[in-house]
């Protein structure tokens, strides 16, 4: 009986026991692809060396020393006693099929905010933080002057003795945030600051064409005429160095629309000569004739010295913020006297005041351009007025009878005049309006106050004439030539 035991035992050591050759376990590692289990393999490393092995192309592509594996992969150590492994090779086509393989680089993400006041946000990827930051200053130069610009940067701009423009600061609108990420080699990936520069300047549709310049044709009728402003001419035509640049026959400009990315801010203190508008006074005698007129006192400009800070983005003035006035020169009012003390609700063909007090700037002319509220291509279909300051004085530029005097979503409180002689005037953006529907007004009398209520980024008039019919717009700079 104890010979059977003893030969139990023994059988029971080098038999049960022996089926586990190896009594300590493997280490491997499963790889997963969100969660989705590919395989199992014997080195973590070996699977990297095969993938950067492999990414010879996109090395040589991007200028780059090693390519990685498509974000969503994740290795999990474990411990089996399961021999049974994937290769690298068969691992590596799975995730192929899955994923795009990644390199290291950074990405920069501007967040916006819509028009209807949500978050927007986009990402633009570079290998190197420079790309970035070159492109942006390409785009600040673009729209502020490189040599002002350096001016600025240099500490060295001309201090201002009597006239003249200071920048005051340079900056990027939107909020930009910047980490270091991997990125996927099938994605929209910066190696140049020229190419970004391109993208931040023009967007995905960049379509140039090639505009050939016809006797009389000016900067601006050419921008005008291409639906363009003038400084999109002059962006694409680095030659041209001013809106007033003389234009030959046979000379060939590049027309292109530009949609910046970014919003390139520019604060500066301007200080310049400007005329103040004449104004016109009626004198009434009966002993005249009614319709006939004479004029006893011929009028004359004066000339202010204003001071504003002035904010653009994109090179579009979006703010007038008027610091101080100096009369330089008072104007003389021009004296018409008229056959009777009657009011017409006729206006003058020919004769045609100004909307605001003296020290205005014209912010925005009768130009196509990109809103700088909504971002859309439109033409801007009026004058917009600035400079003369929250609150002040906007006044009917004729005769004629109120039309309409109330609240839009666009022009915000305004007042349109039909002057009863083929034209039609709007004045926009009022912070108060000071008649009714159905007033009888002459030109010079006060129709409203300067404000920024509708769509408007600082406080203005938007200044409109109409030809023939409501909304057919005409160049209001016409009607004082």
């Amino acid at each position: 009986m104890k010979k059977i035991i003893t030969i139990f035992i023994v059988c029971l050591f080098t038999c049960g026991f022996g089926y586990n050759k190896n009594v300590e376990p493997f280490t491997f590692y499963q790889v997963y692809f969100n969660e989705n289990l590919l395989g199992t393999i014997r080195s973590k490393e070996e699977l990297d060396a095969y993938i950067d092995k492999n990414g010879e192309y996109y090395k040589n592509k991007f200028g780059v020393d090693k390519v990685y594996s498509p974000k969503g992969l994740f290795i999990k150590k474990i411990n089996t006693y399961d021999s049974n492994v994937t290769s690298v090779s068969s691992i590596y086509k799975k995730i192929s099929k899955k994923g795009d393989f990644t390199i290291l680089g950074y990405e920069f993400k501007i967040k916006k905010t819509t028009e209807d006041g949500k978050i927007e946000s986009q990402s633009i990827y570079v290998l190197k933080k420079k790309v970035f930051s070159e492109a942006v200053e390409t785009l600040i130069t673009t729209f502020v002057g490189d040599d002002r610009y350096r001016a600025y940067i240099d500490d060295s701009q001309i201090k201002i003795e009597s006239t003249g423009e200071n920048i005051q600061s340079v900056y990027v609108n939107e909020d930009i945030t910047v980490k270091k990420t991997y990125i996927p080699v099938t994605g929209r990936i910066f190696v140049d600051y020229g190419d970004l520069a391109q993208y931040l300047l023009y967007g995905d549709n960049h379509n140039e064409t090639v505009y050939e310049v016809r006797a009389g044709d000016t900067v601006e009728s050419v921008a005008f005429n291409n639906k363009i402003s003038p400084e999109e001419v002059l962006i694409s035509n680095s030659d041209l160095t001013g809106k007033n640049n003389l234009l030959y026959p046979g000379q060939k400009l590049r027309i292109s629309e530009t949609n910046p990315q970014i919003g390139i801010v520019e604060e500066s203190y301007v200080v310049k000569d400007i005329d103040s508008q004449y104004t016109t006074e009626e004198r009434y005698d009966n002993n005249l004739v009614m319709g006939q007129s004479k004029v006893i006192q011929e009028g004359a400009n004066g000339l202010d010295r204003v001071s504003q800070k002035v904010k653009k983005i994109n090179g579009t003035i979006v703010y007038v913020d008027p610091r101080g006035k100096v009369v330089l020169k008072d104007p003389v009012t021009k004296i018409v006297v008229k056959g009777n003390k009657y009011i017409p609700d006729v206006g003058s063909t020919t004769s045609w005041g100004w909307p605001t007090d003296s020290g205005w700037t014209i912010s925005s002319g009768y130009v196509w351009r990109t809103n700088p509220v909504t971002h859309k291509r439109e033409l801007h279909g009026g004058l917009d007025i600035s400079g003369t300051g929250y609150g002040s004085r906007i006044y009917a530029t004729n005769n004629g009878k109120v039309v309409e005097a109330s609240y839009h979503y666009s022009y915000g409180n305004h007042v349109i005049i039909n002057h009863n002689n083929g034209y039609l005037s709007l004045y926009g953006h009022m912070s108060r309006i000071a008649v009714k529907k159905g007033d009888v007004v002459a030109r010079g009398q006060v129709i409203g106050y300067v404000g920024m209520t509708g769509v408007a980024t600082g406080p203005h008039v938007h200044y409109e004439i109409w030809k023939g019919c409501n909304y057919c717009r005409i160049n209001p700079m016409t009607m004082y030539r």
